[in-house]
């Protein structure tokens, strides 16, 4: 890929270096109008890491029209990404047997005319739990012999990174491999297993309360079972179906056009990451007569946000107490009818959620999502692109949501921490002594809470800190300048601290 421009424009400023852990970094944006190249249309990328967003201009030849998967190494430099009609490797080109994925006469019509599938969620790429050099994309389309709204196989396709030079491909006879075959909403999502290794995946059974679970393992796919969700029937789309960032809750939205108004639902369920059951289940009406599709939770996972066209809402989990905390202000962009009405959310690796549009050059984004009522700020057509995007969303399952610790099903050794304190609230650094201010931190948070990293002088003043989010383990900074010396690095987590002693040594 090529960049038109080095321009970086930072939505929140930080005065030092530092990367989180990079599967989720990339966010691609842009899409083709049905008489445009591939390349000729502008297009872009939104790069998100835990303190800041940048927006980078660039040549790409996959358009995105709704439907989007991607993955990053752990330094968030780009390795695949598929629009549902093809799959594009590290370099943006088509990856080695990477076309023709989701076989049908859907595909062919979305494919040619679209530019890519217009409906979010439908593909989501895995790291194989046995194998890092290989990877697991699970993908769906509709079915032009029922409805465009629902599908009839949920499928995988196997890729090997060291295929095409270390470009990878998928493997020969590993792909479109049936994972289940019945109707099936539009939609998926996943979250990793208690023993923070394996994943649950989820995909919900058309018109009925029933929703498939299988684990995908370092042995493949097994413990495929449909249960009961206890609430009302969810007919061909489940809007962007998402587990909580802490892996308790499952939401989906509900909408249906066919009524004299539009009515929209969201259901809510817990669920046991142990075993996948999902229970408890809750239902709320948000209809407003007005087209809905987004949802999403906070960081926390205490706040699920949805929204239709016209109004963001916030749901306290705990209370079910409904607040509406934005209502569309009529912007277009650039012009009418270009209106920037919400559509998809998206959560960030810096705790920010995203609100697509739909055909504008305009994002809206929630700065404090765990901050009750309007107080989390919503900020509308506040993130302006060089390139138009179409109900942009991207399927980032919570990647880095560790194990839980205790648990009877967490019975994998976990690298770093020893088998003697792996339940201890524990980190460590490394160098040490630090060199040219570069410091690595390995952390395990209690129960996957969030924390801070703070780091005090010989006086006990505070030189620096840095918030840990809970879907990590790794933060690799670049300090301020300090002085030689001893310092005292202390993580902070729920009502827990514990702190070692850093070194400060110039070369």
């Amino acid at each position: 890929m090529k960049n038109l421009t080095a321009l970086f424009i930072f939505f929140s400023l930080a005065g030092d270096e530092v990367y989180s852990q990079g599967k989720a970094n990339n966010w691609l944006l842009g899409y083709n109008t049905l008489t445009d190249s591939f390349t000729s249309f502008p297009k872009a990328r939104l790069v998100i890491d835990s303190i800041t967003a940048s927006i980078i201009p660039e040549i790409r030849k996959m358009p995105f029209n709704g439907n989007q998967a991607n993955i990053s190494d752990e330094n968030g430099n780009l390795l695949m990404a598929t629009n549902g009609c093809w799959v594009s490797n590290s370099t943006g080109d088509t990856m080695l047997n990477g076309t023709d994925i989701n076989p049908g006469g859907f595909v062919t019509g979305y494919c040619s005319d679209h530019g890519g599938f217009i409906h979010p969620r439908l593909s989501i790429f895995f790291q194989n739990p046995g194998d890092s050099s290989k990877y697991l994309l699970f993908h769906q389309a509709g079915n032009l012999a029922l409805n465009n709204f629902m599908s009839s196989e949920l499928y995988y396709s196997i890729i090997d990174l060291a295929l095409d030079s270390g470009r990878g491909g998928i493997v020969p006879g590993g792909k479109n491999l049936f994972a289940i075959q019945d109707t099936l909403n539009l939609g998926l999502a996943a979250c990793k297993h208690a023993n923070g290794r394996d994943w649950w995946i989820v995909i919900m059974k058309n018109d009925s309360d029933l929703i498939y679970s299988f684990l995908l393992t370092s042995a493949g796919i097994s413990n495929l079972t449909l249960q009961h969700l206890n609430l009302p029937s969810h007919v061909d789309y489940s809007g962007q179906p998402v587990f909580s960032p802490d892996g308790t809750k499952f939401s989906y939205s509900k909408f249906d056009g066919n009524s004299p108004y539009y009515t929209h639902n969201v259901g809510l369920v817990d669920f046991d990451r142990c075993n996948g059951i999902f229970s408890n289940p809750r239902y709320y009406d948000l209809t407003d007569s007005s087209f809905s599709m987004g949802i999403c939770f906070s960081p926390n996972s205490k706040y699920l946000y949805s929204c239709s066209f016209t109004h963001v809402f916030q749901i306290n989990t705990d209370s079910s107490i409904i607040d509406t905390i934005a209502t569309f202000d009529g912007f277009a962009s650039p012009f009418p009818p270009f209106y920037t009405v919400f559509w998809t959310m998206y959560l960030g690796p810096n705790g920010k959620i995203y609100i697509s549009t739909s055909g504008t050059l305009d994002l809206h984004y929630i700065n404090y999502p765990d901050s009750l009522g309007t107080s989390c700020d919503v900020k509308q057509h506040a993130i302006h692109l060089p390139c138009y995007e179409s109900r942009s969303d991207v399927n980032h399952p919570n990647y880095y949501l560790g194990p839980i610790i205790g648990s009877t099903c967490d019975s994998l050794a976990h690298v770093g921490i020893n088998e003697t304190d792996k339940y201890d609230f524990h980190f460590s650094v490394s160098p040490n002594p630090v060199s040219e201010g570069h410091l690595k931190i390995f952390y395990l948070l209690p129960q996957n809470k969030p924390g801070w990293f703070k780091l005090y002088d010989a006086m006990g003043r505070e030189v620096y800190k840095l918030p840990l989010p809970p879907w990590s383990t790794l933060q690799q900074i670049t300090f301020p300048q300090l002085a030689d010396g001893i310092y005292h690095a202390v993580i902070f987590s729920d009502d827990k601290r514990i702190g070692k002693k850093v070194v400060v040594m110039s070369e």
